[in-house]
């Protein structure tokens, strides 16, 4: 009864997220939406379109037998890499504030790295859970190697955030699926040395640093979107100004409705609203540890974990950025802000979750049929 509670948990708090996140990228949205596509509801419209095909993903992956991923494991880091090529040929990328991070067909776009995170989680679920992989040196810089690839392509359109997040995520499995503590460590300086030259060879991001550091230094250039989001969080106070009455999302804040859409959330409901949608994910994903906890396999363990990685570092980063905690750094609020490709995978990666804690309750229950079998020796009153 306890484990099918836990399924319910995540379903509810999937579905609250995921309700209230329409709801904030229409406040977020519908005053610039109005501006510059003459309807309110335009990105509103997006997001329910989002959410349906996402729910449609859920329900496919909460019936598929998760152990049928780990038979094509390899398959899933191929296209994973293929999908992040992609967005380098000619005509079917499309670019966006300097950045290529989508393909498209029209008005029909994508952005691969989202999907190809959670391809790299069902890799290293696969890779990790045959044996004592990470007991070989070897397979440890293998496993780092093709990774880092993924960490590349990504970086290269570029997208720091979304490689933070899959570098994290990364080497969190790792550490998951049995490296050594001292190997861990040893692992954090050459990731921190990475990062600091990551930081110095693009200017973009060194001035993202200073501006961190000091927005109100150029207050109308890289420091103007850090001090937009926290007047709209300092002017949310303790019970915000009111759903639908932010004043930054009138084309102060830039991105409201998308990266920075906890902003608006602060402002509108204020420390309380906000710390209950802090509550809210919490919820989620610590129940989401507790499937991969509960299972009865290491590759649906894995998984699991790998999932609730990659929710729990977005959620932190976004949060962390928009407060100022760190540099800006452009990293969607998984459920809530705005994209139909986050919706789509987050929402399908819940139902390969809800898949493992359907297979564990039902292996549970054969055993306890199977132990309970009564004796034939015994008489039963």
């Amino acid at each position: 009864m306890q484990q099918k509670t836990t399924s319910l948990i995540i379903i509810f708090c999937t579905i609250v997220l995921s309700v209230f996140g329409c709801v904030m990228v229409y406040s977020a949205s519908k005053y610039s939406a109005t501006i510059n596509y003459g309807d309110q509801f335009f990105y509103l419209k997006k997001q329910i379109f989002g959410i349906i095909i996402g729910f449609i993903g859920l329900i496919i992956t909460r019936f598929i037998n998760n152990r049928v991923y780990k038979k094509f494991y390899w398959i899933f880091y191929i296209v994973g890499v293929v999908m992040l090529l992609l967005v380098f040929i000619p005509g079917l990328s499309r670019t966006s504030y300097g950045a290529t991070r989508w393909i498209g067909i029209g008005s029909f776009t994508i952005q691969p790295s989202e999907i190809a995170k959670f391809c790299l989680v069902f890799f290293l679920a696969g890779f990790l859970s045959d044996g004592d992989k990470l007991a070989s040196s070897k397979n440890i810089i293998l496993s780092l190697a093709l990774g880092g690839l993924y960490c590349l392509l990504i970086m290269l359109e570029p997208n720091m955030s979304i490689t933070m997040c899959v570098a994290f995520t990364l080497i969190f499995m790792l550490f998951i699926g049995g490296m050594r503590l001292k190997v861990f460590a040893l692992l954090t300086i050459p990731a921190i040395l990475l990062v600091v030259v990551l930081i110095l060879i693009e200017p973009y991001r060194l001035n993202r640093i200073v501006a961190f550091l000091d927005p109100w230094k150029n207050p109308l250039d890289e420091g103007y979107q850090l001090i937009q989001s926290l007047y709209a969080i300092g002017s949310g106070g303790v019970w915000g100004v009111g759903l639908f009455n932010s004043r930054q999302a009138e084309l102060f804040l830039p991105f409201s409705e998308s990266d920075f859409i906890f902003s608006i959330i602060a402002e509108e409901l204020g420390f309380v609203g906000a710390s209950l949608v802090i509550c809210v994910f919490i919820v989620l994903i610590v129940s989401i540890f507790k499937v991969g906890m509960r299972a009865n396999n290491k590759f649906s363990a894995m998984t699991c974990f790998g999932i609730g990685a990659i929710i729990s570092i977005q959620v932190i980063l976004n949060i962390a950025v928009v407060t100022g905690s760190i540099p800006p750094t452009g990293l969607p609020l998984p459920f809530i802000s705005a994209g139909s490709t986050s919706l789509f995978v987050f929402l399908s990666a819940i139902g390969v979750v809800l898949n493992v804690d359907k297979l564990t309750r039902q292996e549970a229950k054969q055993l306890i049929f199977t132990t309970t079998k009564p004796n034939k020796k015994f008489k039963i009153n």
